[in-house]
């Protein structure tokens, strides 16, 4: 293959559902001539209360699909997942695959002062401790406060990121962490970086949120560099979307969070991969 035909090939992101669109999100915002095919598995949401044999099994079959849209780079857009599967899918993948919780331990451990991390997240990402490993492994004396929050996720997918219960919500969940002197927070679910400036308002100024989104993003961006596929072209990129179910809902929510218009999305029959 031609290395200008590897330049144009596109980005596969992939979520267990919408939460990832924020990754993908980023990754317009700040590689906007790269094209994306992305992958939402709907049909099989919430990753979270499922075994890791499975999260695997649905990894490999999502970037069997992603591999024939011709991906030159894969971006696990899921904290479960990145947590549970990403070890496994790199050493069978011949294309680059990240996931979103080391740039966001990384981000963290660059931010904090004091050594005292917040890490927010669903009950199987901070039940797995994955955040406070790596964070560790970096920062051996830090100090890692884990916090589940699963009401975070039904209410940024049923609209109501900006209502009030949603505060009511995330004092009922972060009043104990708001009283510790943690500096830096950790948005360890893809949903919340939509939650983002009501969290910062309750937690005040003291508290660096760190949203692994950006820096996944940021990640993909050095790697691409670093590869030399990076698509260069100055032409704005294309985005295809792709679910295993409720095309319809995930378009109008996609629509409501990104910079354009989703106009289509399609339905993918993933158990055949």
């Amino acid at each position: 293959m031609q290395i200008q035909d590897k330049l144009t090939m596109p980005i596969g992101v992939f979520d267990s559902g919408v939460g990832g669109l924020t990754v993908a999100r980023e990754i317009m915002r700040q590689l906007p001539c790269e094209n994306v095919v992305y992958f939402g598995d709907t049909a099989r949401v919430p990753y979270g209360s499922k075994s890791k044999e499975t999260i695997i099994r649905f990894s490999k079959q999502i970037i069997r699909f992603l591999k024939t849209k011709h991906v030159k780079a894969i971006v696990i857009a899921c904290n479960t997942a990145s947590a549970l599967a990403l070890d496994t899918v790199q050493t069978e993948t011949d294309v680059p695959v990240i996931g979103v919780i080391v740039p966001g331990a990384r981000a963290a451990v660059n931010e904090t002062e004091n050594k005292k991390i917040g890490v927010v997240g669903t009950e199987a990402t901070i039940r797995s401790e994955t955040y406070t490993k790596i964070i560790k492994s970096q920062l051996p004396d830090a100090s890692v406060i884990g916090k589940p929050c699963p009401l975070f996720v039904p209410l940024v997918e049923e609209g109501f990121a900006k209502h009030s219960i949603t505060e009511q919500v995330i004092d009922i969940y972060l009043s104990d962490m708001k009283n510790t002197d943690i500096d830096t927070m950790i948005l360890g679910c893809t949903h919340y970086p939509l939650l983002r400036s009501k969290i910062m308002a309750y937690l005040g100024e003291r508290v660096h949120i760190v949203n692994p989104a950006y820096e996944t993003a940021m990640d993909l961006k050095d790697i691409l560099n670093r590869e030399g596929i990076a698509n260069e072209s100055g032409h704005p990129g294309t985005y295809e979307f792709y679910v295993s179910d409720a095309a319809e809902k995930f378009t109008k929510f996609a629509s409501s969070i990104l910079p354009y218009d989703a106009s289509s999305t399609q339905c993918v029959n993933i158990e055949e991969y």
